[in-house]
């Protein structure tokens, strides 16, 4: 296992490029099952999520082939239609390749999905896309077997807006017979760039924006050439960082509307940034305040589906919390373990009430003092990450390897822009 070693007290300042969204590449290496043609994806982060995906896709039999960013996939032949388990178990999207597999294949096995352990995550929602287009499941006991002839469209409503379930059966869809309207669909930035490529391989896919998403079927896919969305997690997690060690950052390859509403959240916490066309202008040495709200009442900060605020810039917003004068909630709706780092920031001295496995209470402004710690998932690891860059010594983030499964090269662009880290 790999370790940062972080000395606190230094401005995160500079200018820095927007790496590929983590969450639009990982179905799209799926998705190039759904044709025999190249797939070429430029702006690929190269992170470890990417690399365990593409184990997955070369075990089926896709060919691959990677060139600095850009990564090139082709899945001619297929040699499996069995996921194998021990590569299930590494990462939360493997289930996406069950139903470009029914459309090759028309029998898939598959294991339960690994993934972060922040509480219970449903696959419920896979199961019921893919049986109202007419697949069956064989067998309920993993490895999972579902079979399926030629599937066909149907009007579906989804219990949630899980953004893998609408990605999956958006891809099933696409090479369906008839129409399919998915309600409740997801419509997060991620989800609306696969649905751009999948348009380009010959999809017919519209209102991608909202929650109403119709997909009428082709009978085939070919080709095509993308490039992947900047991601806005890793924007807002650097907005946060640079905003609490008092930096002045431009990140470049935004997309404005991506930012409204962390721009909403963040301005909660007396936080401003300029939007412009393809960039994020942070200045320096703002000082971190929360406003209450109206009658001068404890404001609330809840996560939930998009447009509202992304359950994945949670735990970096609690840390931002920690350094702003006031009292805020903070009330994580989707997930019921991912509060549990805060007993980490408790103990580098921050003042924190966890009321329950969703809700958390922060005064502030905190001085953080340095400790050894270590990552328990992707996104409290980078927040641990920014606490120890804004606290008083060297701390060491041990599991650094969970960080690096959705952040590219986090230690070198820190370092960039002038945090004191170091890989050991």
């Amino acid at each position: 296992m790999s370790s940062f070693s972080i000395e606190g007290g230094y401005p995160v300042s500079g200018e820095m490029k927007l790496s590929g969204n983590k969450n639009a590449i990982l179905p799209m290496i799926a998705a190039s099952l759904l044709t025999e043609d190249e797939i070429i994806l430029h702006n690929v982060p190269d992170i470890v999520d990417v690399a365990a995906m593409l184990k997955i896709a070369e075990a089926l039999g896709v060919r691959s082939e990677r060139s600095g960013s850009t990564l090139k996939l082709q899945a001619k032949n297929i040699v499996s239609n069995k996921i194998p388990q021990e590569l299930s178990n590494q990462i939360r999207t493997s289930l996406l390749f069950a139903g470009p597999l029914l459309h090759r294949c028309r029998e898939v096995s598959f294991w339960p999905p690994g993934g972060d352990d922040i509480g219970r995550r449903r696959i419920d929602a896979h199961f019921y896309g893919l049986k109202c287009l007419g697949a069956k499941l064989v067998s309920n006991e993993p490895p999972f077997v579902i079979s399926a002839g030629q599937m066909k469209g149907r009007d579906l409503f989804f219990d949630e807006a899980s953004v893998t379930a609408t990605e999956h059966i958006m891809m099933a869809a696409a090479v369906a017979r008839g129409r399919t309207v998915i309600r409740n669909a997801a419509s997060e930035p991620h989800v609306q760039d696969l649905a751009e490529l999948l348009r380009k391989m010959g999809a017919k896919i519209t209102g991608t924006d909202s929650n109403t998403i119709t997909v009428e079927g082709v009978e085939k896919l070919h080709g095509a050439e993308h490039e992947v969305v900047g991601d806005h997690v890793e924007a807002g997690s650097f907005l946060a960082m640079s905003a609490v060690t008092g930096g002045d950052l431009t990140i470049h390859g935004t997309i404005p509307r991506h930012y409204w509403m962390i721009r909403r959240v963040f301005e909660r916490f007396g936080v401003r940034f300029a939007l412009f066309s393809d960039r994020i202008h942070l200045p320096g040495g703002q000082r971190l305040s929360i406003r209450p709200d109206f009658g001068n009442a404890i404001p609330v900060i809840s996560d939930g589906p998009w447009p509202q605020y992304p359950t994945d810039m949670m735990s970096c917003t609690i840390v931002m919390a920690t350094q702003a004068r006031g009292t805020v909630l903070f009330f994580e709706k989707m997930f019921e373990s991912r509060m549990y780092f805060v007993d980490r920031l408790i103990m580098m001295g921050s003042n924190a009430i966890v009321c329950d496995p969703h809700r958390v209470v922060i005064s502030g402004p905190s001085k953080l003092r340095a400790m050894d710690l270590s990552s328990p998932d992707i996104r409290a690891g980078m927040a641990l990450l920014i606490a120890a860059l804004c606290a008083k010594g060297t701390s060491t983030i041990n599991r650094a390897e969970v960080i690096s499964r959705g952040y590219e090269n986090i230690d070198l662009k820190i370092a960039s822009l002038g945090g004191r880290i170091r890989k050991a």
